[in-house]
């Protein structure tokens, strides 16, 4: 790598650095051309900001959503033959883009009902 005292740009010299001391020295320098920005659009975001907004303040529908959403991953399996487990399907829930949201609507919607209402939640763990 030869530094030029006029333009103090790095340059790179191919043939004489090995590809782990360039990618190395590239991390810490300046380089001639940035990274490129890569533009990710996510089509569940306003979803999950309505979810995350949501606010539970309806006991009837705190129960509601207590039922419809499980407590665990309805689809893990272990698949056992004669007592040993042969086969284990893996909880395809998080899988789901909205896992971590719906997960936390049902945590809001038990809090509201255990502190709000003073109601015994148990039924649904």
């Amino acid at each position: 790598m030869k530094v030029f005292p006029n333009t103090q740009k790095k340059i790179f010299l191919a043939s004489w650095i090995s590809v782990n001391q360039a990618e190395a020295s590239s991390t810490n320098a300046t380089s001639l051309h940035p990274p490129a920005q890569t533009f990710q659009f996510d089509i569940y975001q306003p979803l999950r900001q309505w979810l995350n907004n949501f606010q539970v303040s309806d006991q009837k529908l705190a129960h509601r959503l207590c039922k419809l959403i499980p407590a665990q991953c309805p689809f893990e399996r272990d698949i056992k033959l004669f007592g040993k487990t042969m086969l284990h399907i893996p909880p395809m829930c998080k899988l789901n883009p909205l896992y971590e949201e719906v997960v936390g609507l049902r945590f809001r919607a038990l809090c509201y009902l255990a502190d709000n209402c003073g109601e015994d939640i148990s039924q649904y763990c």
